[in-house]
C-alpha cells in the first residue's frame, strides 16, 4: 500500500510540475493579439495637414449676401444656415439695398444668426438717356462697391464669399470654398473661386465626378470668393454699371483665371430681376445643383496650379481624337470615348455651341466656362472638348 501511495503521489507531482512549467495556452483569438495592436515602441507619427492646406489655421470666410427687394431671400439664407459648419468661421452678412420693408423684415427675423447691413444711399443715379432702362444695373454696381468696402475696409476681413439673394447653395458649398482658399493665396494666376458652371445643365455635366474642378478664363460669378488684395486693385476703378461684364474685360482679368466646378455649387431661382429673365428660361433654370458632399479639404487640389494644370489638361484635350459635329450629334464613333471638336473662328464656335446646347455668347472673346478657349462638357454621355487649334494664340476681344 505504501509503495502504491508513493507511486500515485510521484506521478501526480510530475504531472503538476509539467503543467506549472508549460507555457500558458492561448485561445484562437488571443494568438493574433500582437497583429491587432501596435507594439509598445510604435513610433508616434505627427498628424499631417490635408494635401492642399498649406495654411493650418482654418480661415474666417464671411459670406456676403447682396439683397434688395426679394422676400424670397429666406430660401437663400435657410440653406446657408443649414449647411454652414461654423458661425465663427463663416459669419453671414446680409447687405440690403432698395429699402424694401418686407425683405428687411425677413432678414431681421434671423436675429443674431446674420448681420444685417442697409445701404445708406437709395437715391436715383443719373444715367445717360440711352441707359435709362438700365438704372437697376447702376444701382447694383453702387451697392456692390459699398458692400465690399464694408467687408474689407470696416470689418477688415481677409477674403469674402459673395452670393446674391436668389441663389441656393449645395451641401458642400462651404467645404469647397474652404479648400480652394489656399489656392487663391498661393497662385497669383488665380483671382477668384466660383461655385458656378455656366454650362452646368444636368445632361451636360458628369454628376459622378462632382469632385472635378477646372480653371476658367471666364469670370463666372454667382457665388464667388475674392481676396482683400483684389478689392484693393478693383475698388479705385469700380464701374458705374454692368460690373460683372466689366470684370470680364482684359484690363481687369489681366490674364488671370478662376476655379470653377464640374457640377455647380449654386443654383439661381431668381427669374425676375433687372435682367428680366435673360438666359433664365433657356439655361439657368436647368443648372444642376450638386447634391452630394465632397470632402474637398481632404483632396489634393494642387493640380489646379497653373503649370501643373496646363500640362495635364492640355494633354488630355489635344490627345483626344477629333470628331465632326455631325458624328457627335449622330452619336457615332462611340468607341472613341472622350473626343475633341475643333472650331476655327468666332462663327464656327457659335455654331457648334448653339448646335450642342452650350451658351454661345462670348465676353471679350472668352467663351463661358472656357480655359485657353477650351470648353469641357458632356454630350450624350461622353466627354467632349470644344477647342481651338493647338497653336492657339490668345483671345480676340472683337469676338463679342
Amino acid at each position: 500500500v505504501f509503495w502504491g501511495a508513493a507511486l500515485f503521489l510521484a506521478w501526480h507531482g510530475l504531472l503538476l510540475l509539467f503543467l506549472w512549467t508549460r507555457p500558458p495556452s492561448s485561445s484562437p483569438s488571443s494568438r493574433y493579439t500582437h497583429l491587432l495592436q501596435p507594439p509598445k515602441t510604435f513610433p508616434k507619427v505627427p498628424p499631417t495637414l490635408p494635401h492642399n492646406l498649406t495654411h493650418p489655421t482654418p480661415p474666417v470666410l464671411p459670406v456676403l449676401v447682396l439683397a434688395c427687394d426679394r422676400s424670397s431671400v429666406r430660401r437663400c439664407l435657410d440653406k446657408l444656415l443649414l449647411y454652414r459648419p461654423s458661425p465663427q468661421r463663416f459669419p453671414l452678412i446680409v447687405s440690403q439695398d432698395c429699402g424694401h420693408a418686407e425683405t428687411a423684415g425677413v432678414i431681421s427675423s434671423y436675429g443674431s444668426l446674420v448681420s444685417h447691413l442697409q445701404h445708406p444711399d437709395l437715391t436715383e443715379i443719373p444715367v445717360p438717356p440711352e441707359h435709362r432702362k438700365f438704372q437697376g444695373y447702376y444701382k447694383i454696381a453702387r451697392h456692390y462697391r459699398w458692400a465690399l468696402s464694408q467687408i474689407f475696409r470696416v470689418f477688415h476681413h481677409r477674403a469674402v464669399i459673395v452670393v446674391e439673394d436668389d441663389l441656393e447653395v449645395a451641401p458642400d458649398f462651404f467645404e469647397y470654398f474652404q479648400a480652394a482658399f489656399p489656392l487663391l493665396l498661393d497662385d497669383p494666376t488665380l483671382w477668384c473661386v466660383s461655385a458656378w458652371n455656366d454650362n452646368g445643365k444636368e445632361q451636360m455635366v458628369d454628376a459622378g465626378q462632382a469632385e472635378l474642378l477646372y480653371r476658367t478664363d471666364f469670370f463666372p460669378g454667382l457665388g464667388w470668393l475674392l481676396l482683400a488684395e483684389l478689392w484693393d486693385e478693383l475698388e479705385p476703378k469700380w464701374p458705374k454699371a454692368f460690373w460683372d461684364d466689366w470684370m470680364r474685360q482684359p484690363e481687369q482679368r489681366r490674364g488671370r483665371s478662376c476655379v470653377r466646378p464640374e457640377v455647380s455649387r449654386t443654383m439661381t431661382f431668381g427669374r425676375k430681376g433687372v435682367s428680366h429673365g435673360q438666359f433664365f428660361d433657356q439655361y439657368l433654370k436647368f443648372i444642376k445643383l450638386n447634391d452630394r458632399f465632397v470632402p474637398f479639404t481632404q483632396l489634393d487640389l494642387s493640380y489646379l496650379k497653373k503649370d501643373q494644370y496646363e500640362r495635364s489638361f492640355l494633354s488630355k484635350v489635344y490627345s483626344a481624337p477629333e470628331i465632326r459635329v455631325e458624328e457627335l450629334q449622330g452619336n457615332k464613333r462611340r468607341e472613341l470615348g472622350t473626343v475633341r471638336l475643333q472650331y476655327s473662328g468666332k462663327e464656327s464656335f457659335k455654331a457648334f455651341a448653339k448646335a450642342l446646347g452650350l451658351m454661345d455668347d462670348l465676353k471679350s472673346g472668352v467663351p463661358r466656362a472656357g480655359y485657353r478657349g477650351i470648353v469641357s462638357f458632356i454630350y450624350r454621355g461622353r466627354r467632349v472638348y470644344l477647342a481651338p487649334p493647338e497653336d492657339w494664340r490668345g483671345y480676340d476681344p472683337t469676338w463679342s
